[in-house]
C-alpha cells in the first residue's frame, strides 16, 4: 500500500529541508511526498528542488491559504492512506510511517489512525515544551475537550471521498471542523495508538496572538453549529485545562 504525505509551505526556508529529510528517512518504502508551495519568494523552492528524495509532486503557485493548499495536495494524492506533515514539523523517528501502514495493512476496515505529538522549541527540536497525549475515541470525546493532533492523524483516502475536504471559511481551525465532522457525523472506524508520531515546532498561526486565539475559539463554536452539533457550555474551559496539563505531563521514557 502507498501512503501520500502532503507538506504545505510558504516562505519557510528555515525548516523545509528538515521536513523533507524526515520523510526521506522513513523506513517504509512506498511513500509519495507531495509539496504544495504557495509561491514562496525566499529560498524555499530552491531547497525543495535541491533535496527531492521521495518528493513526487511539487506545486508552486499562489493559493487561498494553508487549507486550500492542503486540499490541492489531497486531490493530487494517489496513496491509499494520506497524512499531512507541516513544513515546521518532523516525524518522531524513522519507523512512524511503517507503524502507521502496519495498522492499516492489518485491518482493511480501519479508516482513521492517530497518535501523539510533542511540541518542541523552534530552535531546538530536542527541547520538549508540551506533550500532547490523546486517547481512543468515544462518544463524548470532543465534548470533553479532546481532539486528535492533526499532524499525527492518518486517513484512508475514502474518508476524504465521503466526508469532503477542508472548509476554507474556517481560516484558523478548519482542521478542527474537519475532524469534528469525520468523527461525529460519519461512521468511520478509528484507532488510537499510544505512540509519539510527530514533533511540532511552536509558532503556529492559531496560537501566535491573543486575537487569533479568540478568533480560533469563535470558529470552533461555529464548527459545531455548521455540523448541527451542540457543544457543552463548559467546552472552552475544559479545552484550556487539558492544554495546560500538556505542559506539565512529561513523555514516557
Amino acid at each position: 500500500m502507498k501512503i501520500s504525505i502532503i507538506t504545505v509551505v510558504f516562505n519557510n526556508e528555515a525548516t523545509i529541508r528538515c521536513a523533507i529529510d524526515s520523510v526521506n528517512s522513513q523506513q517504509y518504502a512506498d511513500i509519495e511526498h507531495i509539496i504544495i508551495d504557495g509561491a514562496s519568494t525566499d529560498a524555499t523552492l530552491a531547497l525543495i528542488k535541491a533535496n527531492p528524495g521521495r518528493t513526487g509532486i511539487i506545486v508552486s503557485e499562489k493559493d487561498k491559504g494553508i487549507y486550500d493548499a492542503m486540499n490541492k495536495g489531497i486531490q493530487m494524492a494517489t496513496g491509499d492512506v494520506i497524512g499531512i506533515l507541516n513544513s515546521d514539523d518532523l516525524y518522531y523517528d524513522d519507523r512512524v510511517l511503517a507503524d502507521v501502514m502496519k495498522e492499516f495493512g492489518e485491518d482493511n476496515e480501519l479508516d482513521i489512525l492517530y497518535g501523539d505529538l510533542l511540541y518542541v522549541k523552534s530552535s531546538d527540536t530536542d527541547r520538549i515544551v508540551r506533550n500532547w497525549v490523546s486517547r481512543p475515541y468515544y462518544q463524548r470525546f470532543f465534548e470533553n475537550g479532546n481532539v486528535p493532533p492533526h499532524p499525527a492523524l492518518f486517513l484512508r483516502r475514502r474518508v476524504y471521498d465521503e466526508a469532503g475536504l477542508f472548509e476554507l471559511k474556517f481560516k484558523l481551525t478548519s482542521d478542527y471542523e474537519f475532524m469534528l465532522r469525520i468523527f461525529k457525523k460519519y461512521n468511520f472506524k478509528s484507532k488510537y495508538i499510544n505512540r509519539i508520531m510527530v514533533k511540532m515546532r511552536l509558532g503556529g498561526a492559531t496560537n501566535k496572538s491573543i486575537a487569533n486565539i479568540v478568533k480560533g475559539n469563535i470558529e470552533i463554536l461555529k464548527a459545531w453549529k455548521k455540523n448541527e452539533l451542540h457543544p457543552p457550555f463548559y467546552l472552552m474551559l475544559v479545552r484550556v485545562v487539558k492544554r495546560l496539563i500538556q505542559f506539565v505531563v512529561k513523555p514516557a521514557e
